[in-house]
């Protein structure tokens, strides 16, 4: 039982899970019944057969060792306080949040490197292929390639020479990508080394404030006040962004408003600070902090969509002018020893 699930698969199942505690389907009753038809029936059957013997479903979550540990703890946060229903709600929004990001950063990243890829095979091509077709062509008029074109002859000639070894650095490279999207716990130590060394800044840091304000978001609607779905959210983050969490944790512990502690500390613009302080005094804290999930979601996906729409046409001009310069060094010296003999 230590085989860790997806963040989908952990939405579906807190989902299904809160669905049958509204109907009034006990604990175990619930596990069953998820177990008989769900993808992980082994993992199913065996945290039913535990609460069957007494445990309460966040320890048998924590003791089945494939639930990340806050899920076992926003679940227990919500047994406390006779919201189990709500938390594996919130638990199921958050983790269905958390892998709709993770898929849209996967398809941001990859098609930049599909088209550098293409753009890179391209300009291989004309260099080993085809300026020695343009050379012979010269040496058959009785001229050579002279300047820049020379210098991109003799480059592609070598570029040749070590093409075996760069079709194994390229195979390495391919191997990689399989393994990072075939084994999570190797993609997640790869995000947080990434976290760790520039995840907090540009685009990054809009996506970590939509996770930060959905980690918060999940904490409320468990039944945590807000310093402690602060607290909750520095223990999901990485880097920066952890750090950000625990500068505003010390903020509060030292009297400090609310509003001037999430502001100060980066993890929330002055108006969502408004927004959140507005909703705490009229006891809506919980739904203006999932709105402002929404909004900063829907500004990092808008950052997001910026920064690949941008990457797009940079590629392609960049890969249309070094075309166009290799074609142009070499096409017009061939134009001028054409004119000389006509």
């Amino acid at each position: 039982m230590r085989h860790k699930i997806s963040n989908n698969e952990i939405a579906s199942l807190c989902l299904e899970l809160s669905l049958l505690f509204h109907a009034g389907v006990g604990t175990a009753d619930a596990l069953s019944l998820l177990a008989e038809d769900g993808a992980q029936k082994k993992l199913l059957t065996a945290l039913a057969k535990q609460v069957d013997e007494g445990a309460t479903l966040s320890a048998a979550l924590r003791e089945s060792k494939s639930f990340p540990v806050y899920v076992s703890g926003m679940v227990e946060v919500g047994e406390q306080t006779g919201r189990t229903e709500e938390a594996l709600a919130a638990l199921s929004w958050y983790y269905e949040e958390r892998a709709r990001l993770s898929r849209r950063v996967r398809g941001a990243v990859m098609y930049p490197m599909v088209m550098l890829a293409l753009m890179l095979l391209v300009i291989g091509v004309l260099l080993v292929k085809v300026l020695p077709i343009f050379d012979d062509v010269y040496a058959s008029l009785g001229g050579e390639l002279t300047g820049a074109a020379a210098w991109l002859l003799a480059f592609g000639q070598r570029l040749e020479e070590f093409m075996p070894i760069l079709f194994v650095g390229l195979g390495v490279l391919v191997v990689l990508a399989l393994l990072l999207s075939v084994i999570r716990p190797l993609r997640s130590a790869v995000g947080r080394l990434w976290q760790v060394i520039r995840g907090d800044r540009g685009v990054s840091r809009k996506l970590n404030n939509a996770k930060l304000a959905q980690a918060m978001a999940m904490g409320m609607a468990s039944g945590l006040p807000v310093e402690e779905a602060v607290a909750l959210s520095a223990k999901l983050m990485e880097g920066g962004a952890k750090r950000r969490c625990q500068d505003c944790q010390s903020r509060l512990e030292k009297g400090e408003s609310l509003g001037g502690a999430l502001r100060l500390s980066g993890l929330m613009p002055a108006r969502q600070c408004r927004l959140l302080e507005l909703g705490e005094r009229s006891g809506a804290g919980d739904a203006s902090m999932e709105k402002i999930a929404r909004d900063l979601g829907e500004e990092g996906d808008a950052a997001l969509d910026a920064l690949v729409g941008a990457v797009e046409p940079a590629l392609v001009l960049v890969c249309s002018v070094l075309v166009g310069l290799i074609l142009l060094s070499v096409m017009l010296p061939l134009m001028n020893i054409m004119a000389a003999i006509g």
